[in-house]
């Protein structure tokens, strides 16, 4: 699928420094950036959005759980 990218002139400069350091493309330089950007900060799953969304409802809570035991 194909996408504009709009970049400040700062950005796309060094964008353009980066893809030339690397030998490659800036068109792969960013493919790569977006890559790890959705690897670390991604949700694969509606059971994550939720447990995010409920832990943080619950986590007082939660953590009282966690604390009882047998």
């Amino acid at each position: 699928m194909a996408m504009t990218l709009r970049l400040s002139a700062a950005q796309n400069e060094a964008l353009r420094l980066q893809a030339r350091t690397e030998h490659v493309s800036m068109q792969d330089v960013v493919k790569r950036a977006v890559s790890e950007y959705l690897d670390h900060h991604g949700r694969t799953t509606p059971l994550e959005l939720v447990l995010d969304a409920e832990v943080a409802r619950y986590g007082t809570a939660l953590a009282e759980l966690a604390r009882w035991t047998d």
